[in-house]
């Protein structure tokens, strides 16, 4: 039965698909975000959650029945990640407390759940591939915890149930998202078309030759309601992936060859796009400008240094899905159709040429 949404991060990759899709099930949306974009249906709140009090405050008028975390601000170190992170995660759910509505609250973290933070990222002793929701955390500090336990704590004073979204690489559109492959993908095509450059791959000979997968925003937005309205799956943290596995070697040219472009052959070495690409920010501003396109700063919509994170990962990785599928989810989505989608979005958009 439809309800009442708050999406928190409502202009983010995960925050807009799921705006998008509640208001198709006929859920009332309210779209929080420190500098909420305009999106049909959706009532916008303009909310900072490190200020409680001003926080409180934007929430005082709404009773949410269901909400969606899917925001996080990046600090330098991770005992920051930590602080920051953990505290907005507690001041939302007291913000939502008063009004003594919600039944379920979606946290939105990732596979760094299994593969460390930033700061040690696929680095150590790993657990086996494919991840599994019931392989344990890792003997590290890690944001993605921190937001746990917060959640877990309001679950038990408050008595709401609760849902932690595990997705591998998102694809799907922002503007100024932290972390966007497909559109960093997308813009490091239409550069290397433009100039003629080699569409050369960035990361490992393992991300390369090995298996992986990715998980649509889409997709990622109908696992959430399901969750968030099926009792069997109330109190669970649930990998969220497409449900097919690729190699790069495949995936490079399938980018390629949407963009009109050959792919350059990968001879094993490791060329990270946030060298690559770290002078083009003048380049797309006239590519902007010479196609009329609605966004000329390159860093509003490129997140390099992300997608080096995940395609110079030294292991396969390769994600679990079983948990769900014995609970009844069964949506698929092909990932070079998610790419394809996308690309075609950021073209009537006006964000890519």
């Amino acid at each position: 039965m439809a309800g009442t949404a708050l999406v928190v991060g409502s202009s983010g990759i995960v925050g807009s698909a799921s705006c998008t899709h509640l208001l198709d099930q006929g859920w009332q949306v309210h779209g929080l975000a420190r500098h909420p974009q305009a999106q049909p249906g959706v009532t916008p709140i303009a909310a900072d959650l490190r200020d409680a009090a001003a926080l409180a405050e934007a929430l005082k008028p709404i009773k949410p029945d269901l909400v969606i975390l899917a925001t996080w601000i990046r600090g330098a170190t991770e005992a920051e990640n930590i602080r920051v992170n953990g505290t907005m995660v507690r001041n939302l759910l007291d913000a939502v407390r008063p009004a003594g509505s919600v039944t379920h609250v979606a946290l939105v973290t990732g596979l760094k759940h299994y593969l460390g933070p930033f700061e040690s990222y696929g680095k150590g002793t790993l657990p086996q591939t494919p991840f599994r929701e019931t392989q344990g955390r890792l003997d590290v500090e890690n944001f993605y915890y921190a937001q746990e336990d917060e959640l877990f704590a309001a679950a038990a004073r408050d008595g709401f149930g609760w849902s932690v979204h595990r997705p591998h690489t998102i694809i799907g559109k922002a503007v100024g998202n932290a972390m966007n492959m497909g559109t960093t993908l997308a813009t490091y095509a239409v550069i290397c078309r433009e100039q003629g450059r080699a569409f050369t791959f960035p990361g490992s000979p393992m991300q390369w030759h090995g298996l992986t997968d990715m998980t649509d925003s889409r997709l990622l937005a109908q696992h959430i309601l399901w969750a968030a309205t099926t009792p069997a799956a109330r109190d669970q943290a649930f990998n969220v992936v497409n449900g097919d596995i690729f190699r790069w070697s495949w995936m490079w040219g399938r980018i390629a060859q949407w963009f009109g472009i050959a792919p350059a052959p990968f001879d094993g070495t490791t060329r990270p796009l946030e060298q690559q690409m770290a002078q083009d920010a003048p380049l797309w501003r006239d590519i902007a400008a010479r196609h009329g396109l609605a966004e000329p700063d390159l860093a509003r919509l490129a997140s390099p240094w992300h997608t080096d994170a995940d395609l110079g990962r030294p292991i396969e990785v390769v994600t679990d899905m079983s948990k769900s599928r014995r609970l009844g989810f069964a949506a698929y989505q092909p990932t070079d159709d998610a790419f394809y989608d996308l690309f075609t979005q950021l073209r009537a958009d006006r964000l890519i040429p």
